[in-house]
């Protein structure tokens, strides 16, 4: 059922194009809207049309706006809450860009709770975690340097990892499988996305294997997450959560011979912990073994310290690379900056769905995070798009978004192809979804919603085949084919 189609096309000559970063961030002093003539569709394929061609099961829902004016120009189901999958993060930039700002840089620091002299501590180390959700191996070297170089040699005290700025979530989504890396643990401090990297290499009739927190220049190897290989064809992996220990087998039938995948951590304090140690023992530092704090001493001063690049170029890359563990950690620091107190990744996501409402008017949407993971989440076409009409004018995000190729039925990119988009897509098992912008070739920009999903395929998808359930594949293929249809036929409609 269509909710709303314009009566309304726009024609040609708008003189100078507006892409959606320039056009939208500073809006002219005099009005560039063309003359409008009345909306003929006689020659137009009706969307009801499209939507039944492109043989899509399930629900979809759409909603297509004007830009500059924000008119709507036509939805289906536009009022419909839907799974946004991933196309939540473009929500959860702009929650985090309004809450903490664009320069905002999140530290890590190393504490001294106690006198140091002569370069001894006489007392406790602190790895403090400030929410960074982009601290890697390389930082913490760093860090490790930046102590040494502070003429610390030798602690007499215990070593401590303060995880406490954020609350502890043992995975972003539950339902998902164990060994994805795009669903770790979440707390005050990560590394390397809060994952490890699993290496196996064919030895003889067996296999070697390898546990370690690498960046491209170092390879620290991690004590807090093993792996067996067990003689067996399925599960091909398993998880057991000891008290200081991520214990992982891995099936032997599945191995082949040299390979390599990244597992999610549990227990995030640990693992940098563990990786630390490493560091500052390479640095003359010898730690002992890793406690967790969830609050810091009053008394403890900082020795070093690691900021993060600002919050804008850490949103840039969440939004481009769909970074999970990213979007939960900068929506909780949002939440946080708000005056919220959320135990969880749903207490946080409701917080941002209340605000999304007050400040965007985005009724119907509730969150259960803020990566989209979840799939009880649900946010209407229409909500989104009058917010992101609102966004653009504003400048906060259209620069943010990473550019959408347009494709030919084979999938090769069409380098020339007249329209642009710049949006976030959404992929889940049997759930799509893209939000953003269009500049059509008569430079005229639309934002637009996007959401489908098939509830009842999802439904019966086996715990077993979650990674990879039968039919996903060809049926998120097609969803994408839709939205590419549909931006076209906008772009031919509303823009001369």
């Amino acid at each position: 059922m269509v909710d709303c189609v314009s009566r309304r096309v726009f024609l040609a000559g708008l003189g100078a194009a507006l892409s959606p970063v320039a056009g939208l961030a500073a809006p002219p002093a005099t009005s560039l809207r063309p003359p409008l003539r009345p909306f003929d569709a006689s020659g137009v394929t009706r969307p009801e049309a499209v939507l039944a061609r492109a043989g899509l099961s399930g629900e979809i829902g759409f909603a297509v706006v004007n830009a500059q004016t924000g008119e709507e120009l036509e939805a289906v189901q536009g009022a419909t809450g839907l799974p946004p999958a991933s196309v939540a993060k473009a929500l959860t930039a702009l929650y985090a860009l309004e809450a903490l700002g664009p320069s905002h840089r999140f530290r890590t620091r190393v504490l001294a709770d106690g006198p140091v002299e002569n370069g001894v501590l006489k007392g406790d180390l602190i790895l403090a975690g400030g929410g960074d959700p982009v601290l890697d191996t390389d930082a913490l070297a760093s860090l490790a340097r930046a102590m040494k170089a502070a003429g610390l040699r030798e602690v007499r005290g215990g070593f401590k990892v303060y995880d406490g700025a954020l609350p502890e979530v043992f995975s972003i989504d539950p339902e998902q499988p164990d060994h994805v890396g795009y669903s770790p643990a979440v707390s005050g401090i990560a590394l390397n996305f809060n994952r490890v990297h699993f290496e196996w290499k064919r030895a003889g009739k067996g296999w070697s294997v390898a546990m370690d927190a690498r960046s491209d220049k170092i390879r620290p190897v991690v004590a807090m997450a093993e792996m067996k290989v067990v003689n067996r064809a399925l599960p091909i992996y398993t998880y057991e959560q000891h008290q200081r220990i991520d214990s992982w087998t891995v099936a032997s039938k599945a191995l082949g011979q040299d390979g390599s995948r990244w597992l999610p951590v549990r227990k995030p304090a640990l693992y940098a912990g563990d990786v630390f140690q490493t560091l500052a023992r390479s640095n003359g530092v010898v730690l002992g073994k890793v406690e967790v704090i969830r609050s810091l001493p009053a008394s403890a001063r900082m020795l070093a310290h690691h900021d993060s690049e600002p919050l804008s170029e850490i949103l840039r890359d969440m939004l481009k690379f769909s970074t999970n563990l990213t979007a939960e950690m900068v929506g909780l620091a949002a939440t946080i900056a708000r005056g919220g107190q959320p135990r969880t990744l749903k207490e946080s996501g409701q917080a941002m769905s209340a605000w999304a409402t007050e400040r965007y008017g985005m009724a119907g949407t509730s969150l259960v995070d803020h990566s989209g993971l979840g799939e009880a989440s649900r946010m209407t076409p229409r909500g989104l798009a009058a917010a992101l009409v609102q966004a653009g004018k504003a400048g906060a995000l259209p620069g943010l978004l990473k550019d959408i190729p347009m494709r030919d039925a084979k999938g090769r990119v069409i380098r020339d192809h007249p329209i642009r988009v710049v949006a976030k897509t959404g992929t889940l098992n049997f759930v799509s979804g893209l939000g953003g912008f269009m500049t059509a070739a008569d430079g005229t920009v639309l934002a637009f919603a996007f959401f489908s999903a098939d509830f009842d395929r999802r439904a019966r998808i086996r715990p077993e085949d979650r990674e990879r359930p039968e039919g996903a594949r060809g049926w998120n293929v097609r969803s994408k084919k839709l939205q590419q249809e549909l931006i076209e036929r906008w772009g031919a409609i509303y823009g001369s």
